[in-house]
């Protein structure tokens, strides 16, 4: 009869020992303090990110500004994070070199994704530059295309817009895909639409992969209509969406992403041939 109450004497011994041991040194015990943590660790990491801005030269510094007021609350951070340690990211500054031509590249998550391995395989055939942001919907791309195209000539540029209108009305989807093409050939380039890449069934983000079939389609008219040539990733990843496509998700992996890069890279060149 013994054993049970000391076994419950020792449980108890041992829930108030729990009790009464304090948090790691510096750890948040509650919401507040979580939220004055992450207010510190920002100032830190912006403070250290401000001094890395300070050494750049005008011309850099003109460049991070640009990003700070585009990039947004989600990949401001991570870009502050990665200059501070020192890593290369897809909005690295683009120091031109003006025997090679200048290409843009415009799209979202995806497009982010592939740059950097577009800009390898480009390597001293042209000046990979991309737009500072993820573009998002063609919403967002009539409000800031200005912004991305910028005061320079470009020679080619490689856009797509889909993912992000999956649930954009086809009629307005087009229409809008028609004033960003109109807007783009005024600037003398040659542009490229690319197709956007598949995505999963997901009932719970309201997403079908048939959504992506419908638009790409669409855009096919449109780019038809314009004269637009047509960088297909859609069709060119699709066979190897099991290996390079993340499971349950629109983004890909590294080789993915440099699957796509060499598709692209591929398109422009190509382009830059004609």
């Amino acid at each position: 009869m013994k054993l049970p109450f000391l076994t419950f004497a020792l449980a108890a011994s041992v829930a108030v020992a729990q009790q009464s041991v304090p948090p790691p040194k510096g750890e948040p015990t509650n919401a507040a303090e979580a939220a004055t943590q992450k207010a510190a660790d920002e100032r830190k990491l912006d403070e250290a990110y401000q001094a890395w801005v300070a050494k750049l030269p005008p011309d850099q510094q003109a460049w991070e500004q640009v990003l700070q007021a585009n990039l947004g609350n989600f990949y401001l951070p991570i870009h502050k994070r990665e200059k501070v340690a020192g890593k290369s990211n897809a909005w690295d500054f683009v120091q031109d070199d003006p025997k090679l031509p200048r290409v843009l590249l415009i799209g979202d998550s995806v497009s982010r994704g592939y740059t950097q391995a577009t800009r390898k395989a480009l390597a001293g055939k042209a000046n990979v530059h991309r737009a500072p942001e993820n573009c998002g919907p063609t919403a967002n791309g009539l409000k800031k295309l200005d912004v991305w195209l910028g005061d320079g000539h470009w020679d080619v540029i490689h856009f797509n817009f889909g993912i992000h209108d999956r649930a954009t009305p086809l009629a307005d989807y087009s229409q809008r895909l028609e004033q960003l093409v109109e807007r783009m050939q005024k600037t003398g380039a040659k542009v490229i639409w690319a197709s956007t890449t598949p995505i999963p069934d997901d009932p719970a983000k309201k997403q079908t992969a048939e959504s992506i079939v419908e638009r790409n389609t669409a855009a096919a008219e449109v780019m038809k209509k314009h004269g637009v040539a047509t960088d297909d990733l859609f069709a060119a990843i699709t066979p190897h969406l099991a290996e390079m496509q993340n499971p349950h998700d629109v983004h890909y992996n590294a080789t993915g992403y440099d699957f796509l890069g060499q598709q692209v890279g591929s398109s422009i060149e190509a382009a830059l041939k004609r």
